[in-house]
């Protein structure tokens, strides 16, 4: 048992040097918290080396719908193929809520609001083949138009490799080099492109 769990490490360890890093990927999010179970979309965008930003929009096609756009930082975990992940951002959305009033015992419940909070996120990413599989707990504070201060949500997320990163980061530097040589270029040279162009 333990030759195959050393194993199973060696070949990630070892694939980490050749892993498949990821500019931007989108996918399914399954969202489960003790109110609801909601579906949506996930958006991830590397903005820097180890820095991501993601987008998610979610339901749960009844009365909870909202819009997360959250900076998160990854570290690696034995190999760049797996890694943790955290960051913070903000939500908007129409959320029901629950008001209890501790004197009568009751609860009024209320849909439709709109609603403003900060996100946090913690989560583990594996990144196989052109799939990267997500777990996280994205903890919500409300700002403006619910009743509860806080409430959690656990996340399931499976996105799907749009641009590899050595591709994303390639046409970074092509860009780059071309705004070097526009900018270098003197008036004259760019004048007489014009006429060039036009022969």
């Amino acid at each position: 048992m333990n030759k195959l769990i050393y194993s199973f490490l060696f070949i990630l360890i070892s694939n980490g040097a050749f892993a498949q890093h990821y500019g931007n990927a989108l996918g399914l999010r399954l969202g489960n918290s003790n109110l609801n179970r909601t579906v949506g979309m996930s958006y991830q965008h590397r903005i820097q080396k180890n820095l991501t930003l993601e987008g998610i929009l979610q339901s749960d096609f009844s009365r909870n719908t909202t819009a997360h756009l959250l900076v998160e930082r990854h570290r690696p975990i034995l190999s760049k193929r797996l890694n943790y992940y955290y960051g913070t951002g903000l939500a908007l959305g129409r959320e029901e809520t629950f008001l209890k009033n501790e004197q009568d015992k009751t609860i009024t419940h209320t849909y439709g609001n709109g609603t403003v909070g900060v996100d946090f996120i913690l989560g583990l990413e594996f990144t196989v083949f052109k799939t990267v599989l997500s777990l996280d707990y994205k903890p919500n504070v409300n700002l403006i138009g619910r009743s509860e201060f806080f409430r959690g949500q656990a996340g399931f997320t499976a996105r799907m490799v749009l641009t590899k990163s050595k591709e994303q980061k390639r046409k970074q530097r092509q860009k780059a080099k071309a705004k070097r040589r526009d900018s270098g270029e003197s008036f004259s040279e760019r004048f007489n492109s014009l006429f060039k162009s036009k022969n």
